[in-house]
């Protein structure tokens, strides 16, 4: 089948009539069957959008039972796909009685190619409108944790992993590139926190100049030096009873250093012209993507903070590490983009597609952000195309092309993907799936897959 094409199933057992349809149809990739049982294979195999359904079929070609009762079997087996079902002249009776059970529409014979054409149109517009919808709500609904957009089983993984340390107050580390989503893991860490109804305060250390950190973090009296005209608490002090995010950290001043592993310790600050120790109940998540330990083998980094702020260590995988995610992202994107700019576009182009999976994505998540926002502004097309990303449309060759190759390949992301979704719980993923447990544990075993 061509991808690129609309996918139609006409269901007619007159011979006459199949090919006068399927020539009708020049812009779709069109199916036939002559019976239901040969419709709901089509169905399974085709997945088609639209099907037009001739309720007189065999063994009852004069009445309407079988034509109904393969309705009935569509919609069970496929809900979303729109069903146009043609009737004989003057039978308009049975033809609300389809549309009462799930037809979409009705047409009665004779058949007028150009008519019949635009309701099939009408409707496939409707299931791609309707599939487009539910596809973002799923994205939104299913997500692991508010504000984190993923399904690759690397990023489900680290969801898990904030989901057990976020009822704690140990001191996390959040590791990862620059753009890769650090922020808000801290975010979803303290919102999933017994601390979740106070205040998260963060504070970036790379980006305030180091003779104003201090006082930023530790607050300062009145006097202490030519411009504080009265006391002003900190960062730290603000964040009482909630989280404090120490981004970048790895940038932090070898003098501060000191003044935060004490804090770390006792839980207490002094302000910057102060004397008097001022207690604080804090939980402290910090991010970097620096390489710490190199920094300690270099005496940048205190090797004993750096024990205090690790406690416990989360590995942030960067986009290009995060299977099929980078199309998550860009969808998501679009959708928000093209909705607050007013504009109308649909989606992205098979180019488009293959472009965003195949680049490398050195600024992460920040760098496609900025892509898909340019692109949407930009695009002269209701489909964002390769150009419109200012990405290189590539043909990936690095695909098996052996159809029992590829069959396994995504048989086995799918499975994979289906446990990351499901927690591991088997019957859960065999629900997902559509198929049984055994069946489950048997391509399990297969791909060597554990939950």
């Amino acid at each position: 089948m061509n991808a690129g094409k609309k996918h139609l199933l006409v269901v007619e057992d007159d011979k006459g009539l199949q090919s006068q349809l399927r020539w009708a149809f020049e812009d779709f990739e069109v199916a036939i069957a002559g019976d239901r049982e040969e419709a709901i294979a089509q169905l399974r195999r085709f997945e088609p959008g639209v099907v037009i359904l001739d309720l007189g079929l065999p063994p009852d070609p004069g009445g309407v039972s079988e034509g109904l009762a393969t309705l009935t079997d569509i919609l069970s087996l496929s809900p979303d796909t729109k069903i146009v079902v043609v009737t004989g002249d003057n039978d308009r009776a049975n033809a609300v009685k389809a549309v009462g059970r799930g037809a979409y529409d009705f047409y009665q014979k004779p058949v007028d190619p150009e008519m019949l054409g635009m309701i099939v149109g009408r409707a496939y517009r409707v299931h791609e409108l309707e599939r487009e919808n539910r596809r973002l709500t799923q994205f939104q609904d299913k997500m692991p944790l508010t504000g984190i957009i993923a399904t690759s089983p690397q990023m489900l993984k680290v969801c898990r992993t904030v989901e057990k340390v976020a009822p704690t107050d140990v001191t996390t580390l959040l590791l990862g590139a620059s753009g890769s989503g650090k922020e808000r893991f801290a975010q979803a860490l303290h919102e999933l926190s017994h601390r979740a109804k106070n205040k998260m305060v963060a504070i970036n250390c790379a980006a305030i100049p180091e003779n104003l950190l201090e006082s930023e973090l530790f607050g300062y009296e009145k006097g202490a030096f030519t411009g504080a005209t009265q006391t002003t608490p900190g960062k730290i002090e603000y964040a009482d009873g909630g989280t404090l995010f120490l981004d970048e950290i790895g940038d932090l001043p070898m003098e501060l250093q000191a003044k935060l592993l004490r804090f770390l310790q006792e839980r207490v600050v002094e302000r910057v012209g102060g004397r008097k120790e001022i207690p604080v109940d804090v939980r402290i998540v910090c991010a970097t993507h620096q390489d710490l330990s190199a920094h300690i083998a270099e005496g940048r980094f205190r090797e004993d903070l750096y024990y205090r702020v690790s406690e416990l260590t989360i590995n942030i995988p960067a986009l290009k590490e995060r299977d099929g995610d980078a199309l998550v992202l860009a969808t998501v994107f679009l959708d928000r983009f093209a909705r607050e700019m007013g504009r109308n576009i649909k989606g992205f182009d098979d180019g488009a597609r293959r472009a965003i999976e195949a680049h490398d994505w050195p600024g992460n998540v920040r760098e496609l952000e900025s892509r898909i926002k340019r692109a949407v502004i930009l695009a002269d097309n209701s489909n964002i195309t390769a150009a419109d990303l200012e990405l290189e449309d590539v043909e990936i060759e690095d695909r098996p092309f052996n159809l029992k190759q590829v069959r396994e390949e995504v048989e086995r992301k799918a499975i994979q993907r289906a446990l990351g979704h499901c927690n591991d719980n088997v019957s859960d993923t065999a629900t997902l799936l559509g198929i049984t447990r055994p069946t489950l544990y048997n391509l399990m075993e297969k791909y060597r897959l554990k939950s």
